[in-house]
């Protein structure tokens, strides 16, 4: 059993992001942007992502870079969580 959960540790995801809303309590809106490559004319444009994820302090504030990490399912939209 324990190698199965070191190895779930390893698998978790982590992003990096902005803090875009925090006007919910406990919850805040991060964005991540990231770079995708067009299929046909091989350019690089950008996509941006919005997670919802828990903090559970409510320490985090609007255009604050934090770092997410996937969780299980907290509600029917948030399944990450602020690790700093």
């Amino acid at each position: 059993m324990n190698t199965m959960n070191a190895k779930q540790n390893k698998m978790t995801r982590t992003l990096t992001g902005v803090v875009v809303s925090d006007k919910m309590q406990k919850t805040r809106v991060v964005a991540v942007a990231r770079m995708k490559k067009h299929a046909k004319y091989l350019k690089y444009y950008k996509t941006t992502t919005r997670f919802l994820a828990h903090d559970e302090k409510n320490e985090s504030r609007e255009g604050d870079v934090v770092q997410i990490k996937e969780t299980r399912p907290l509600s029917r939209k948030k399944r990450w969580e602020i690790v700093k």
